[in-house]
Protein backbone atom coordinates (compact mmCIF):
# COMPACT_ATOMS: atom_id res chain seq x y z
CA UNK A 1 0.00 0.00 0.00
CA UNK A 2 1.26 3.52 -0.86
CA UNK A 3 1.57 6.45 1.25
CA UNK A 4 -0.69 9.64 1.01
CA UNK A 5 -0.63 12.74 2.80
CA UNK A 6 -3.18 13.21 5.55
CA UNK A 7 -4.21 16.31 7.97
CA UNK A 8 -4.01 15.39 11.36
CA UNK A 9 -6.75 17.84 13.90
CA UNK A 10 -4.58 18.59 16.91
CA UNK A 11 -5.33 21.04 19.92
CA UNK A 12 -3.83 24.54 18.49
CA UNK A 13 -0.86 25.23 20.40
CA UNK A 14 0.61 21.38 21.09
CA UNK A 15 1.69 20.81 17.20
CA UNK A 16 5.54 19.87 17.98
CA UNK A 17 4.24 18.17 21.33
CA UNK A 18 1.94 16.01 19.19
CA UNK A 19 4.42 15.47 16.19
CA UNK A 20 7.21 14.22 19.15
CA UNK A 21 4.27 12.09 20.23
CA UNK A 22 3.38 10.18 17.67
CA UNK A 23 7.09 9.90 16.67
CA UNK A 24 7.22 8.27 19.81
CA UNK A 25 4.42 5.99 19.13
CA UNK A 26 5.16 5.00 16.03
CA UNK A 27 8.94 3.88 17.25
CA UNK A 28 7.38 2.15 20.14
CA UNK A 29 4.37 0.26 17.93
CA UNK A 30 7.19 -0.84 15.24
CA UNK A 31 5.54 0.83 12.33
CA UNK A 32 8.20 2.72 11.03
CA UNK A 33 7.41 1.22 7.84
CA UNK A 34 3.54 2.48 7.75
CA UNK A 35 4.57 6.35 8.51
CA UNK A 36 6.88 8.77 5.94
CA UNK A 37 7.74 12.06 7.30
CA UNK A 38 5.46 14.29 9.91
CA UNK A 39 5.22 17.90 9.05
CA UNK A 40 4.25 21.15 11.48
CA UNK A 41 3.48 23.70 8.44
CA UNK A 42 5.41 26.93 9.50
CA UNK A 43 7.24 29.24 7.44
CA UNK A 44 10.18 31.56 8.71
CA UNK A 45 9.14 35.38 9.20
CA UNK A 46 11.01 38.43 9.81
CA UNK A 47 10.70 41.41 12.09
CA UNK A 48 12.38 44.10 13.95
CA UNK A 49 12.40 43.18 17.72
CA UNK A 50 14.26 46.32 20.05
CA UNK A 51 16.34 47.66 16.71
CA UNK A 52 17.54 44.08 15.94
CA UNK A 53 15.97 41.89 13.33
CA UNK A 54 14.77 38.64 14.48
CA UNK A 55 13.92 35.55 12.36
CA UNK A 56 11.19 33.01 13.73
CA UNK A 57 8.77 30.33 13.09
CA UNK A 58 5.23 30.89 12.27
CA UNK A 59 2.77 28.37 11.93
CA UNK A 60 0.59 28.59 9.10
CA UNK A 61 -1.82 26.18 9.87
CA UNK A 62 -2.20 26.52 13.31
CA UNK A 63 -3.63 23.28 15.18
CA UNK A 64 -3.01 21.41 12.27
CA UNK A 65 -0.07 18.11 11.06
CA UNK A 66 0.58 16.84 7.78
CA UNK A 67 0.96 13.15 8.38
CA UNK A 68 2.44 10.37 5.32
CA UNK A 69 1.29 7.31 5.82
CA UNK A 70 -0.37 4.06 4.83
CA UNK A 71 -3.74 4.23 6.07
CA UNK A 72 -5.22 1.07 7.92
CA UNK A 73 -6.85 0.43 10.87
CA UNK A 74 -3.49 0.08 13.03
CA UNK A 75 -2.05 3.22 11.75
CA UNK A 76 -5.91 4.96 12.14
CA UNK A 77 -5.95 4.02 15.63
CA UNK A 78 -2.52 4.90 16.78
CA UNK A 79 -2.93 9.00 15.52
CA UNK A 80 -6.21 8.30 16.29
CA UNK A 81 -4.96 7.66 19.86
CA UNK A 82 -2.55 9.78 20.35
CA UNK A 83 -2.64 12.61 22.92
CA UNK A 84 -3.96 16.05 21.82
CA UNK A 85 -4.67 14.33 18.65
CA UNK A 86 -9.06 15.67 17.68
CA UNK A 87 -9.15 13.28 14.32
CA UNK A 88 -8.55 13.58 11.13
CA UNK A 89 -9.38 16.64 8.78
CA UNK A 90 -12.43 15.40 6.42
CA UNK A 91 -14.66 13.27 8.36
CA UNK A 92 -17.12 13.30 11.54
CA UNK A 93 -16.54 10.43 13.89
CA UNK A 94 -19.63 11.33 15.54
CA UNK A 95 -21.44 11.01 12.51
CA UNK A 96 -20.09 7.25 11.54
CA UNK A 97 -22.25 5.06 13.33
CA UNK A 98 -19.79 3.23 15.02
CA UNK A 99 -18.48 2.24 11.23
CA UNK A 100 -15.19 -0.29 12.22
CA UNK A 101 -13.66 1.02 8.82
CA UNK A 102 -14.26 4.18 8.90
CA UNK A 103 -10.42 4.31 7.90
CA UNK A 104 -11.20 3.45 4.77
CA UNK A 105 -13.81 6.82 4.05
CA UNK A 106 -10.93 9.34 5.31
CA UNK A 107 -9.38 11.63 2.42
CA UNK A 108 -6.23 12.15 1.84
CA UNK A 109 -4.91 15.14 0.44
CA UNK A 110 -3.93 14.66 -3.73
CA UNK A 111 -0.20 15.11 -4.91
CA UNK A 112 0.03 18.76 -5.89
CA UNK A 113 -2.37 19.81 -2.60
CA UNK A 114 0.62 17.74 -0.40
CA UNK A 115 3.04 19.77 -2.60
CA UNK A 116 1.55 23.08 -2.45
CA UNK A 117 1.80 22.38 1.17
CA UNK A 118 5.42 21.35 1.40
CA UNK A 119 6.66 24.14 -1.08
CA UNK A 120 5.40 26.54 0.85
CA UNK A 121 7.73 25.00 4.15
CA UNK A 122 10.13 25.06 2.20
CA UNK A 123 10.16 28.31 0.31
CA UNK A 124 9.12 29.60 3.95
CA UNK A 125 12.84 28.13 5.19
CA UNK A 126 14.65 29.71 2.43
CA UNK A 127 13.21 33.10 2.07
CA UNK A 128 11.81 34.41 5.31
CA UNK A 129 8.48 36.23 4.78
CA UNK A 130 7.89 39.59 6.54
CA UNK A 131 6.00 38.97 9.75
CA UNK A 132 3.22 42.47 9.29
CA UNK A 133 1.92 42.69 5.80
CA UNK A 134 1.65 46.49 4.41
CA UNK A 135 -0.98 47.63 2.67
CA UNK A 136 -0.81 51.59 0.98
CA UNK A 137 -2.47 54.00 3.00
CA UNK A 138 -1.37 52.36 6.66
CA UNK A 139 0.34 54.96 8.88
CA UNK A 140 3.71 53.36 10.21
CA UNK A 141 6.33 54.43 12.17
CA UNK A 142 10.17 54.17 10.69
CA UNK A 143 11.69 51.87 13.34
CA UNK A 144 15.44 51.57 12.17
CA UNK A 145 17.55 53.32 9.86
CA UNK A 146 18.27 56.52 9.66
CA UNK A 147 14.74 58.00 9.87
CA UNK A 148 13.69 55.65 13.10
CA UNK A 149 11.00 57.28 14.87
CA UNK A 150 9.96 59.01 12.25
CA UNK A 151 5.68 58.89 11.02
CA UNK A 152 4.43 58.47 7.56
CA UNK A 153 2.02 56.75 5.29
CA UNK A 154 2.36 53.47 2.95
CA UNK A 155 2.12 55.08 -0.15
CA UNK A 156 3.29 51.78 -2.50
CA UNK A 157 4.07 47.86 -1.50
CA UNK A 158 6.45 46.04 -3.28
CA UNK A 159 5.99 42.74 -1.67
CA UNK A 160 8.15 40.96 -4.18
CA UNK A 161 10.54 43.16 -2.89
CA UNK A 162 9.73 43.04 0.80
CA UNK A 163 10.04 46.65 0.51
CA UNK A 164 7.21 49.71 0.90
CA UNK A 165 7.28 53.48 -0.16
CA UNK A 166 6.62 55.54 2.72
CA UNK A 167 5.93 59.52 3.21
CA UNK A 168 7.77 60.76 5.99
CA UNK A 169 7.49 64.15 6.65
CA UNK A 170 11.13 65.87 6.50
CA UNK A 171 11.20 69.83 7.67
CA UNK A 172 7.40 70.17 7.00
CA UNK A 173 7.67 68.49 3.40
CA UNK A 174 6.15 65.28 2.76
CA UNK A 175 8.98 63.19 1.30
CA UNK A 176 9.43 59.35 -0.30
CA UNK A 177 11.31 56.66 1.29
CA UNK A 178 11.58 53.56 0.64
CA UNK A 179 12.31 50.85 3.19
CA UNK A 180 11.89 47.10 3.96
CA UNK A 181 9.36 45.46 5.84
CA UNK A 182 11.07 45.35 8.85
CA UNK A 183 12.43 49.01 9.03
CA UNK A 184 8.88 49.84 9.96
CA UNK A 185 5.63 48.46 12.10
CA UNK A 186 2.12 49.88 12.10
CA UNK A 187 0.59 52.79 13.93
Amino acid sequence: MAKKWYIVHTHTGFEDKVKASLEERIKTGNLEDSFGEILVPTEQVVEMVKGVRKTSARKFFPGYLLVNMEMDESTWHLVQGTPRVTGFVGINLSQTGGDRDIYKKIPSLSEDEARKIIGRIEDGASKPKPKIIFEEGDAVRVVDGPFANFQGVVEEVFPEKGRVKVMVSIFGRSTPVELEYIQVSKG
